[in-house]
C-alpha cells in the first residue's frame, strides 16, 4: 500500500465525526482486510476504578473497521452501511493500551457484504471483543 493511499485511508477516518473524536487512525489494509487503532483516551473510561475503556468505543471501533474492510473488498461498489453488528466483549481492554481492531469482509453478495472483526490490545494476542456483522453495499 502507497504512502498516498494510506493518507487517503486516514482522511476518510479523519472525515467520520466519531472516528476522529475517538483517535481512530489507519494503520493497513489489502483487498477486503483493515486494520485500524484507538489510542487510549481517559475520556472513553467506562469504569473509573479500573480504568478500563468503555465497551461503546471498542464497538464503534469495530463497525468502523468493518465498513472500512468493505470498502476494500475489490468488488465492492458505491457506498455501505451497517445493518447487523454482533460483538462479543471477551475481556477488559488493559488500561493505558491502544484497541487494534482487524476486519476481514469474507462474502460480498449483489446488496450485502458479511465481515468478521476482533479487537485486540497490547497486552497479548487474546482478544478484547469479536463481531460479526452484515453490510448494505452498492448503495
Amino acid at each position: 500500500m502507497t504512502e498516498a493511499s494510506k493518507d487517503a485511508a486516514q482522511a476518510l477516518i479523519n472525515a467520520l465525526p466519531h472516528a476522529k473524536a475517538l483517535g481512530m487512525r489507519f494503520i493497513s489494509s489489502s483487498e477486503g482486510e483493515v486494520t485500524m487503532e484507538m489510542p487510549y483516551d481517559p475520556r472513553f473510561i467506562g469504569d473509573p476504578a479500573t480504568g478500563v475503556i468503555h465497551g461503546g468505543a471498542v464497538y464503534a471501533l469495530l463497525d468502523t473497521c468493518s465498513g472500512a474492510a468493505v470498502f476494500a473488498h475489490p468488488d465492492h461498489k458505491g457506498a455501505t452501511a451497517t445493518i447487523d453488528l454482533r460483538v462479543d466483549y471477551m475481556r477488559p481492554a488493559a488500561p493505558g493500551q491502544p484497541i487494534r481492531a482487524t476486519a476481514t469482509c469474507y462474502n460480498m453478495t449483489r446488496t450485502v457484504a458479511f465481515v468478521r472483526a476482533i479487537a485486540t490490545d497490547t497486552r497479548d494476542d487474546k482478544p478484547v471483543a469479536m463481531a460479526s456483522g452484515t453490510f448494505v453495499t452498492g448503495i
